[in-house]
Formats: C-alpha cells, structure tokens, sequence
C-alpha cells in the first residue's frame, strides 16, 4: 500500500500529518475555493491539462488569483514523483483564497490510493436514487450572479446528498431539477446510450463540466458511436440502452438501478472502460 502524500506550494513535500492550513483560512471557514481530483495511472495524472483548463476557468469565474499553470504542474509533478506505477492514485489540488482578512491563497497537493469503493463501482455498478434539487434545470445559469460549473470546497451540498444515499441503502444520487431533468451526481456526470449515440446533459444547465464524460464523448467514435449533449428525464433515463455515472476516480460505472428499477446493461461498457483504460 502506498503512503498518502501531501506537497504544499512553497514548501514541498510534507509529512502527510503535518498541518497545511491556517485556522482562519477561507477555503474551510467560507468553503472560498476550488479543487480538482485527477486519476493517478503509472505514476501519472491522467488529463492534468483539462483539469488545469476546467479549474483556471473556475477561478476566472470567482476571482481566485492562480499561480500560473506551470507551478501547479510542477506542484503536481512534486507529489507524484516516485509513485508506485502499479498503484491507481486519487491526486487532489486545492486552491483557496487564502487567510481571513487578506493575504496569498493556499496551494496544496494530496495523493493517496483510490479508494476501494471506487474500483468496485467500476466491477459491480452502482445503485441510484434521484434526488430533487430544488432549481429549474435553467434556473442557475440565468441568475448571472452565481459561480455555476466551479469545482468549489463548499461542498455541503454534495456530502448532504452522499450522506443521504448511505442512509437510504444506495451508492449515489442523481440530482433532478423542478421541471423534471436529470442533472448530475454530488461527484459525476450521467451518460447515457441513446440507440447509437452516447449523451450526456448539456453545461448550459449549470452542472459542473465533467472531464472524464466530455473525454468519453469526444472518443465515442472510437466504440463506433455518435456524441450528444441532450436534456434527459428519469423515466427516459430507465428506457436508455444504458447508463454511467463518470467520474475521474470510478471512471465509468454502470448505473445497474435507478429508483428501484433494474436498468438495462449496455454491450458497450465493458470497450467503453477499455477505451478509458482504468483498471478494473
């Protein structure tokens, strides 16, 4: 088993329980600040440059300062430096604004094993229940104000809706908006397969741009499929020829139920996990 690591910007490497962060720092007091999980395979994360993208326009989007993206690859090449090949590897970079009252933003990297669970999801498949958001799929986006598709620290949201699945005997949620949509999972996208084509629920909805789908989709040609973002319901959800949840950690993991229903096994999942290559 590989040991948990943690490289700090400016300091380097540190033991793993040796503090990081100032009490009064707003990424944990406010929840002011952005983070991105990558998928650790020989040794390396896997589409570092997409996150780096995805995480720069978060930080656009709330006015976070940035180190430049050479010095986060850097920090990134610093945890991951000897890291056992063989060993899948969750690396997490956080970025907060910093301490209360003023000052340089916190930047940290951690690198641990992924977590068993997450490996299962991909071997077995998960169980879902929809959950309502409370926001009309729209709603998000058109208030202006709001930061939307950031990968933010404040996630109570997101733990109340994992915490809630755990109480209810199921692996995760799947948000719906008031006017009946699908959305997105606490930590992944929904993909789907529509006949010939996989889909996946459009970023103009506010949800957090997945990586990992957005990758699936622009390689569908290679499992001899089309691509398309579309809006999708629950109930066209269970008659789809197959359902993912796709996560940087899970990868792609069959969704098996939704709501108590059994869902179809799609003949495609088994090339479409090949084709993004995490180990089962």
């Amino acid at each position: 088993m590989a040991n948990a690591r943690v490289a700090v910007l400016g300091r380097g490497v540190v033991p793993a329980g040796e503090p990081v962060l100032r009490g009064d720092d707003l990424g944990t007091v406010q929840g002011d600040g952005l983070f991105e999980t990558m998928h650790v395979r020989g040794g390396l994360p896997w589409l570092r440059d997409e996150h780096l993208a995805r995480l720069a326009r978060g930080a656009a989007r709330i006015g976070l300062p940035l180190p430049p993206v050479g010095v986060l690859v850097d920090l990134l090449a610093t945890v991951c430096a000897g890291w056992p090949v063989e060993t899948e590897g969750a690396l997490r970079l956080v970025c907060t604004r910093g301490p209360e009252g003023g000052g340089s933003p916190s930047v940290y990297a951690t690198l641990a094993e992924v977590p068993a669970a997450a490996r299962r999801a991909r071997r077995t498949g998960i169980a879902v229940a929809t959950l309502p958001l409370g926001v009309a799929a729209t709603a998000r986006p058109a208030l202006g104000w709001l930061p939307v598709g950031v990968k933010s620290t404040s996630y109570a949201v997101s733990t109340a809706a994992r915490r809630w699945a755990a109480e209810h005997g199921v692996d995760d949620v799947l948000w719906v908006s008031t006017d009946g949509y699908a959305l997105e999972g606490p930590t992944a996208s929904v993909v789907w397969l529509a006949g010939h084509t996989v889909c996946t629920v459009p970023t103009t909805t506010g949800i957090l741009p997945g990586v990992t789908a957005a990758w699936l989709l622009d390689h569908a040609t290679d499992l001899g499929l089309t691509a398309e973002e579309r809006m999708v319901t629950p109930v066209e959800l269970r008659a789809a020829d197959g359902v993912w949840f796709t996560s940087s950690l899970r990868g792609l993991a069959p969704v098996h139920t939704l709501d108590g229903a059994r869902l179809a096994h799609s003949a495609h999942t088994d090339a479409a996990q090949a084709l993004l290559a995490h180990p089962r």
